[in-house]
């Protein structure tokens, strides 16, 4: 079961780096779940990734506190409407199109419908 578990871990670390880079797929979740993953299967990769940058910049502040102040919930859909707009915008399939807008209008709902918004920090 540990060797599993790290292997899920590895596949949710990859998936969540590379979520940093791609808009459409998320960070948090994956990060997430390799460190549930690491901390039921190795203290070593567990403790690893709790230190690595992307995960306190993507994690550690969401866990802590359980949402996202205004700011950062608009800087985050910025970002995913500038990158998936262009993508939308190169694509010339139809299909694909829709289905991009169609993804950025369920994570616009989940980040302003079930993230909780957090007073701003002043």
């Amino acid at each position: 079961m540990r060797i599993f578990l790290v292997i899920v871990g590895l596949i949710a670390m990859v998936l969540g780096l590379a979520g940093v880079i791609l808009p459409l797929l998320p960070t948090t979740p994956f990060l997430l779940l390799a460190g549930v993953c690491f901390a039921r299967s190795s203290e070593r990769f567990h403790d690893w990734l709790i230190s690595t940058k992307v995960y306190q910049a993507y994690v550690l502040e969401f866990q802590k506190r359980r949402g996202f102040t205004l700011k950062q919930k608009f800087r985050v859909l910025l970002s995913l409407y500038i990158i998936v707009g262009f993508s939308i915008w190169m694509v010339d399939h139809p299909y694909i199109r829709l289905g991009l807008l169609v993804m950025v209008i369920c994570q616009t709902v989940v980040l302003l419908g079930w993230v909780r918004t957090l007073p701003d920090e002043r």
